[in-house]
């Protein structure tokens, strides 16, 4: 055998035993990494297109258009809504909505619901923690949790909370919220009540209406139209003539009481001061209210925004300004001698006095009943000292109602001198023959009692 075909053998037999030995394990390849994909975070619409997305606010929708607040609610906020759905809209009276979206109550419209956005961010787990919340209107919202369940002003209930907006919160309510009344003061509030005619006329020709406007706070006992009625036909008239204005000034003045008393306060009390400077007494009787004894309070507690107004069935009459007891006699009539013997002993100005005095008074006739010619002798000059000292012996120091006068024997008078009082059958003597007439005739500086004779001092 040639050498190269040995060779070739031998090569061939090499290759065979190297594709039967065992080979390398491959070096393994890095496989590339693969980043997870983010999932992006859902954008938020405001409160105004969130509420729209709903659908269940399409009423809510239209409202804020007609009141021009989409902007306003679609702004950087943030607010919380206490958004009525249609259901809730639905609950008003019949007409309510399509009257509030006429042109000319849009304000009216506005306010309602501007009383639903509280400014802010109030999640439901802040709510709860609540009493109440200051709306955009400037009138708060109460707020209640009862057996698990929220609600508004007592009675609209927090259905759904805590709906997401990019500039705020939304909470469902059940029912629509209606702001309280705007309060108008005194005067406004009685004219619009429609029962207060006359009392509104006299404050104006008073020259009141001012007043009652003003910050007070008042209370006002309101006499109704038929209130009026009831005094003596044409007594408003006169009250209302230029001449008389200061006197109905003065009426009208008894019927404020300075702050604001309730009535709860009211039938605590039993009298009240007024403006006027003069009180009115207060009694309750089976139930009911009376001022003066016989002014019945009908309706109390109407509030206004300075104050408040209970009405009354009558108009209260102040007392008379009591004049000092000269003027008082004068202005009597019966008493003109009296009144000539005082002046010329100089003794006016006395009893004009601050005192008290209480004074026995005779009369025109009482004088008459003095020997003819007395009085005459007594005015002469010479005569002047004896008449002084038989007038003050009709003077006492001090005011003696008729009540105390007859649990007396006798009283000392200014004179130095006293006399004797007895009761017998029920009438009231002095110096046991001169008879008390008329007792308890007021004055501001004491009291008159009127006698039928001339009291003559012991010599």
């Amino acid at each position: 055998m040639k050498p190269f075909s040995y060779l070739s053998i031998l090569l061939v037999a090499i290759l065979a035993l190297a594709a039967c030995a065992p080979q390398p394990a491959p070096i393994p390849t890095a496989e590339p990494t693969v980043e997870p994909t983010a999932i992006p975070e859902p954008t938020l619409s405001d409160i105004v297109d969130t509420a729209v997305a709903d659908g269940r606010f399409t009423t809510l929708a239209a409202a804020l258009g007609a009141a021009e607040l989409v902007d306003t609610l679609k702004g950087e906020g943030p607010f919380t809504v206490f958004a009525p759905t249609d259901d809730a809209f639905a609950k008003l009276p019949e007409g309510t909505v399509e009257t509030l979206l006429l042109p000319e109550n849009l304000d009216q419209l506005k306010s309602i619901l501007l009383y639903h956005v509280v400014s802010g961010k109030v999640p439901a787990a802040d709510v709860v923690t609540l009493t109440s919340a200051d709306t955009v209107l400037g009138e708060a919202v109460t707020i209640k949790v009862d057996m698990g369940k929220v609600y508004l002003n007592d009675t609209v209930e927090v259905i759904i909370t805590d709906i997401e907006a990019s500039n705020g919160v939304i909470h469902v309510i059940d029912s629509v919220l209606l702001p309280p009344a705007k309060l108008s003061d005194i005067v406004d509030t009685a004219v619009a009540d429609g029962r207060f005619t006359t009392l509104a006329a006299a404050l104006g020709a008073a020259e009141l209406v001012d007043t009652l406007k003003g910050e007070g706070p008042f209370t006002v006992f309101a006499p109704t139209d038929d209130a009026f009625a009831k005094l003596p036909e044409g007594t408003v008239e006169t009250l209302l003539l230029p001449e008389n204005l200061d006197q109905l000034k003065s009426i009208l003045l008894y019927h404020v009481v300075s702050g604001k008393v309730p009535a709860a306060d009211v039938v605590t009390l039993t009298s009240a001061d007024t403006v006027l400077g003069e009180a009115v007494t207060i009694k309750v009787d089976m139930g009911k209210v009376y001022l003066n004894d016989t002014v019945e309070v009908i309706i109390t507690d109407i509030e206004a925004s300075n104050g408040v107004i209970h009405v009354i069935d009558s108009v209260l009459l102040p007392p008379a300004k009591l004049s000092d007891i000269v003027d008082t006699a004068v202005a009597d009539g019966r008493f003109t001698t009296l009144a000539a013997a005082l002046g010329a002993a100089e003794l006016v100005d006395t009893l004009k006095g601050e005192g008290p005095f209480t004074v026995f008074a005779p009369t025109d006739d009482a004088f008459a009943k003095l020997p003819e010619g007395t009085v005459e002798t007594l005015l002469l000059p010479e005569n002047l000292d004896q008449l002084k000292s038989i007038l003050l012996y009709h003077v006492v120091g001090g005011k003696i109602m008729a009540s105390d006068v007859v649990t007396l024997t006798s009283a000392d008078t200014v004179l130095g001198e006293a006399v004797t009082i007895k009761v017998e059958d029920g009438k009231v003597y002095l110096n046991d023959t001169v008879e008390v007439i008329i007792t308890d005739v007021e004055a501001s500086n004491g009291v008159i009692h009127v006698i039928d004779a001339v009291l003559l001092p012991p010599q």
